[in-house]
């Protein structure tokens, strides 16, 4: 399969340059015939509850929202009280109960959890490598440039209550997950629908509505979790490297071969090889952004409270509302795949995969995403640019410019700091590529069946999509794909409702077993 693969690119590579040249009226014919035959679907999931005469909020939006605002509550704010239980997950803290057999009491779909193929911190990091990406870096300046500063406190409560949502997701994500002869596990909202909606009596919903969110989760991984990322990665490059006059000016089907070669060569491996890359990637991405952000605020260090008292000044303001609410959720989160997820379903395919014999463990940690993506990164993105002010309000730039602004937000600090952000770029874009690459592919074999070959021709396909992504400014294929992506949304909360007592027992299960543990351990310091 990878020399099949290296032979395909090099054979692709002349192709593409000879129709280099008439990219722009094939870019025109191919918008067009999106326009025509999609756009009806891309202004249904986007159209907007009016709100004033000027001011409407996708009905999308509304639903999100909404569903993690009544999880939070049903689940007593694990958002907040499950944080530092998640951490520990994640330290390793409770993984002596992950050798311990499941009780007999479990569903059979799974009594073999323990049979995944990652760990907790790798299935953190796989999906967080899809979440962690452009929308924290030109949605925050979108969103800023819309509602000022205020929208970052929206921002923050949005992430806060999105935890829950992906808690709830990924929790049904393990519970409900098959696995496969060779320990191959394949899971997600495709097989909690199906399978957890079957137990309570609704087989024919949960099979439709597992079919409708695997097409839309093919098509969302195609455009949104690939072409976009790696269509704005090359732009970004392509600026920093001096704009028109750079070396790689007209040429995005080089940088998107490139990447599709450095993808495919990923993806081959499966959720394995994914997570042994997003566990290393994830890390230095996260940490190479989040270092040049704390250095731009230490040399502007006088500047911060007045920063902070901006974003609490402005949060409750009308212009501040527009900017948290449509601005940072419209603009951020629905051109970066809605940024942390929540609600939409996806992360919980990467989450499906961990080793463990609970559940409710792996949404723990799940619940960590949002907080990480929203609270910290986007967080730091939008002091970034309010302390050296490289947003007016009102100015409702474009996502291009958007990373533009955050570039020279940092250039403001130190010159060479946009070539930092370039690479944070190229990573960002090439670690949710391979993350939405595996979504896309377990949502392509339930549609198609779990044979090898049915696998390796969806792969084909995304590093195609990849190259022409690149090279290409299909504006609407975009906006349809986005729509998909929202569209995942429906059927994942229709399930969420329905399976919320189910985790709700699975999270009560996890945790008599911690308190069994903790009581073990306090009996064995007593005898000693």
């Amino acid at each position: 399969m990878r020399n099949q693969f290296m032979l395909f690119s090099i054979l692709l590579a002349p192709v593409l340059i000879s129709a280099q040249e008439n990219t722009s009226g094939l870019d025109d014919r191919i918008n067009q015939l999106f326009v025509d035959s999609t756009g009806w679907f891309a202004n249904a999931m986007l159209s907007k509850i009016p709100i004033t005469s000027t001011i409407g909020i996708p009905w999308v939006l509304i639903v999100l929202i909404l569903g993690a605002l009544y999880f939070s509550i049903y689940f007593k704010f694990i958002n907040f009280n499950g944080f530092f239980t998640a951490i520990n997950v994640v330290r390793g803290k409770y993984d002596a109960i992950d050798t311990h057999e499941p009780q007999e009491d479990i569903l059979k779909t799974i009594k073999i959890e323990s049979k995944g193929e990652v760990s907790h911190f790798q299935a953190l990091t796989a999906a967080l490598s899809a979440t962690v990406g452009l929308g924290n870096i030109a949605g925050v300046a979108i969103a800023l440039s819309i509602g000022g500063a205020g929208a970052t406190f929206w921002m923050i409560l949005i992430g806060l209550l999105g935890m829950a949502s992906k808690f709830v997701e990924c929790t049904l994500g393990v519970k409900y997950r098959e696995i496969a002869s060779d320990g191959t596990v394949f899971g997600g909202p495709m097989y909690y629908l199906k399978n957890g909606l079957r137990e309570l009596g609704f087989v024919k919903l949960g099979k439709i509505l597992s079919v409708i969110f695997a097409i839309m989760c093919v098509g969302g991984s195609f455009g949104g979790g690939n072409m976009f990322q790696v269509n704005q990665a090359f732009k970004l490059f392509e600026y920093v490297t001096g704009g028109e006059q750079s070396f790689i000016h007209g040429k995005g089907w080089v940088f998107g071969l490139i990447m599709a070669i450095l993808v495919g060569i990923v993806i081959i491996g499966g959720i394995k090889k994914i997570a042994k890359v997003t566990e290393k990637i994830v890390p230095i991405m996260v940490g190479v952004y989040v270092l040049a952000i704390i250095i731009i605020l230490m040399l502007n260090y006088t500047e911060i409270p007045n920063a902070f008292k901006a974003i609490f000044d402005g949060a409750f303001s009308p212009i501040g509302v527009a900017g948290g609410i449509i601005g940072v959720l419209v603009q951020g989160f629905q051109r970066a795949a809605f940024s942390n997820e929540a609600g939409i379903g996806s992360a919980s395919i990467a989450h499906s995969a961990v080793k463990t014999n609970y559940a409710a463990s792996e949404g723990l940690v799940a619940l960590l995403e949002p907080f990480i993506d929203t609270v910290i990164v986007c967080t730091m993105t939008a002091l970034a640019l309010i302390i050296t002010g490289q947003v007016a309000v009102g100015t409702g730039v474009s996502f291009e410019q958007g990373a533009i602004l955050t570039a020279k937000a940092l250039e403001s600090g130190v010159s060479w700091f946009p070539y930092v952000l370039a690479v944070a770029v190229i990573l960002f874009a090439f670690s949710s590529m391979i993350s939405w690459s595996y979504y896309g592919y377990q949502a392509w074999s339930y549609l198609f069946g779990r044979n090898k070959r049915i696998g390796n021709s969806y792969k084909i396909i995304f590093c195609i999509f990849t190259v022409i992504g690149a090279a290409a400014s299909l504006s609407a294929v975009i906006s349809f794909s986005d729509a998909l992506i929202f569209a995942m949304m429906v059927p994942n909360m229709i399930g969420l409702f329905l399976l919320a007592p189910k985790v709700n027992k699975e999270l009560k299960r996890y945790k008599l077993a911690i308190s069994k543990k903790r009581d073990e351990r306090l009996i064995a310091v007593d005898e000693v």
